[in-house]
């Protein structure tokens, strides 16, 4: 099966199309240990909760909806039991973004909503390592106020040879005159667009010359794809979306990550003591700084860089993918209504998009008919996103695509995971609502 190489991040500065077109995408003293900042046990508590944030150094904090509890950080092949409790004015559902194969966690098709004031409690077995991400905004389309996603963090069995492991988490809002926010799939007219890192409005740390740093950049953007460059700075891509990848470097420093999409880098800090590189954001409009990493002026963790690194542990998904005999489905995004239908009005007797016998390749061909570029999500399971003659894949693995308006994208995957599991689709526009079916492997 062929093997073909990433599709090159591109350069600065990036018009809108070209951002979506770039997703297609020795020893150490100290070793970043395997488990991270260990919690101490496997049972976590979650709650759901109106809650404020800063979004200016001169506005007042905007309301928010956010997903609270302890820092998700464990080591894989750990249980985690969570109490989840709902204390929002509407229902909520945990999404969990990048798990695959937990059916009865999986939203809607395997856990209703929860009323406001409700609780629950379920089991999820953290099978894989990599970055990850649970939140609230399956049903956020039209609420009083944005949610925000939490990131989990599932850490690999071995040691992983960086000195620092740093989550950046990106979000957009929109804030109208008043400081009221706006929630996605609404018309936000006149209200002005902030971004956080990290719920702060820039990020900025310190790191000794020749450093390894492990940046696990998740974008939690409502709609917006967005690109992540360090200036004068090699980043090496080390997973995509919670699945180890071949390494390969982003081409110019340059990342591009469709929203809920979730990158691993090792970034190589070779820039002189003293100095700064900012960390740039581009949102197809434009580029800004959202934070930045500065050189500490003391002696360098070791006297040369670190040869490049290893690819990252497997996760045990397969090699190879056999097309030949695949179930193929033709799955069109946006264009009029039909089958698709928000996740506030679905039900568990709709038809699925389709079936397929576990241990099946399925192969799905995605053609956007929006005026728009459209995101694609796929629960349950991960897929390879194919070359325009079937006849091999990206070295990759994605949960998650944006596909340029009349454009047709295939990708194929392995069933291997029986169960009743959701697919989204949203165009990248605030007001765009959000909008799914399932499918069921059998």
């Amino acid at each position: 099966m062929a093997r073909n190489r990433p599709m090159a991040s591109p350069k600065f500065p990036l018009n809108r199309r070209e951002l979506v077109a770039g997703l297609g995408a020795a020893s150490l003293t100290p070793l970043w240990p395997a488990f991270g900042r260990a919690q101490g046990g496997s049972a976590v508590t979650l709650r759901a909760r109106p809650d404020t944030l800063a979004l200016g150094a001169n506005t007042p904090a905007a309301p928010v909806w956010s997903l609270q509890g302890p820092e998700l950080r464990f080591k894989r092949g750990e249980t985690l039991d969570i109490a989840f409790a709902n204390e929002l004015p509407a229902p909520a559902t945990l999404d969990w973004r990048g798990i695959d194969g937990v059916a009865a966690a999986e939203p809607l098709t395997g856990r209703p909503p929860l009323a406001g004031g409700a609780k629950e409690s379920l089991q999820l077995p953290l099978r894989h390592a990599g970055t990850f991400l649970c939140g609230l905004g399956l049903l956020g389309d039209g609420q009083a106020a944005p949610s925000r996603p939490r990131p989990l963090i599932v850490a690999e069995g071995d040691m992983v040879a960086v000195d620092r492991d740093e989550v950046l988490l990106i979000e957009d809002w929109r804030i109208r005159p008043s400081g009221t926010t706006v929630a996605p799939g609404t018309d936000p007219k006149e209200a002005a667009t902030a971004h956080t890192i990290n719920g702060r409005s820039s990020f900025d740390f310190s790191a000794k010359a020749h450093e390894r740093v492990r940046l696990r950049i998740i974008n939690g953007c409502q709609r917006l794809v967005i690109a992540i460059k360090l200036e004068g700075l090699e980043v090496r891509v080390m997973a995509i979306d919670s699945q180890p990848s071949e390494p390969f470097q982003a081409r110019n420093g340059a990342l591009v990550i469709a929203p809920g999409g979730r990158v691993d880098a090792f970034v190589d800090v070779t820039t002189a003591a003293g100095t700064e590189t900012p960390i740039l954001l581009h949102d197809g409009k434009e580029a800004r700084p959202i934070g930045k990493i500065s050189v500490a002026s003391g002696p360098p963790a070791r006297p040369t860089p670190l040869p490049p690194a290893p690819p990252l542990p497997s996760n045990g998904l397969p090699e190879r993918i056999e097309l030949k005999g695949a179930t193929r489905v033709d799955l069109p995004l946006g264009g009029p209504p039909g089958d698709w239908i928000t996740p506030a009005s679905f039900a568990a007797s709709a038809p699925p998009a389709f079936r397929a016998k576990k241990g099946r390749t399925v192969v799905l061909a995605l053609t956007n008919r929006a005026a728009i570029a459209t995101v694609f999500h796929l629960h349950g399971h991960h897929f390879r996103l194919l070359d325009r003659l079937d006849d091999g894949w990206k070295p990759f693995w994605l949960d998650t695509l944006a596909i340029e308006p009349g454009q047709t994208q295939r990708i194929a995957f392995a069933a291997e995971h029986a169960g009743r599991w959701l697919i989204e689709s949203v165009a990248t526009d605030w007001a765009a609502p959000r909008l799914v079916r399932w499918y069921a492997v059998e």
